[in-house]
């Protein structure tokens, strides 16, 4: 819930250098109001997943497929960690660059660390 929020605050305006991959100086897109707006919904989702294959919510959903979701989810995460191998995740190429120390240290760990955590959670859920 945290990410979706900060997703929706930037969304408002609050641009934050380092946000996207960037190249001279340059950044490789720029997000639209309405594009940061729905990754913010989708991690709003996402966390209600979660929740409700760890059992804290009931949504009428079978809990197998809550956890093959959250299964989903997790390998989601890792490939976002392991990244594209050029400007994003942990076996990125293009260095130095705001983006990159910011992807290294935490964007890219923190995929991590919740891709484990939501497979640990799947897992207890079946």
């Amino acid at each position: 819930m945290a990410l979706a929020l900060w997703h929706f605050y930037m969304a408002l305006g609050s641009h934050s250098e380092g946000a996207v991959p960037s190249v001279n100086g340059r950044p490789l897109f720029v997000p639209s109001r309405g594009a940061t707006v729905a990754v913010g919904i989708v991690l709003v989702l996402f966390a209600g997943l979660v929740a409700a294959t760890a059992g804290l919510m009931a949504v009428g959903v079978p809990r197998a497929l809550l956890s093959w979701l959250s299964y989903g989810l997790a390998l989601g995460l890792l490939l976002r960690a392991v990244g594209e191998f050029r400007y994003v995740g942990l076996f990125k190429r293009v260095r130095g660059t705001k983006f990159a120390v910011l992807d290294t240290y935490v964007y890219s760990p923190l995929c991590l660390l919740l891709a484990v955590g939501v497979a640990l959670v799947a897992w207890h859920g079946n």
